[in-house]
């Protein structure tokens, strides 16, 4: 079954890599360049799962995880958080915020593609 996946980054580059890989696993792509535009699109499109970037422009990701999380019927939306950020702290706010998984940029598409899967359930 294909699964629907929001990719929520600013990021030209890898907002590309990421489209290749979730195309390649079989999944229908959405692309938000902001946090803003990503925190509609979700509401509107009710994404299986959203690749979120934390900083961004308008809404961080924090803000979009937090907003997500208090509305009730957006709560089967998975949360994958992307970030160049990998202090314990910001991980332990990402994890408050009721983000899914955390994972640290650079990644390795392999292990990506893994938490994908978990994630997803496929």
């Amino acid at each position: 079954m294909t699964k629907h996946v929001l990719i929520a980054d600013d990021e030209p580059n890898i907002v590309v890599s990421l489209e290749l890989l979730l195309k390649r696993e079989g999944h229908r792509v959405s692309v938000a360049r902001d946090g803003d535009m990503a925190l509609a699109m979700i509401r509107d499109e009710r994404p299986d799962l959203v690749l979120l970037d934390v900083m961004m422009p308008g809404k961080s990701g924090f803000e979009v995880c937090q907003a997500v999380r208090a509305d009730e019927a957006l709560a089967g939306v998975k949360i994958l958080m992307l970030s160049a950020k990998g202090r314990d702290t910001d991980l332990a706010k990402g994890s408050a915020m009721g983000a899914d998984a955390y994972m640290t940029k650079p990644f390795s598409t392999r292990e990506l593609a893994e938490r994908i899967r978990e994630l997803l359930g496929t």
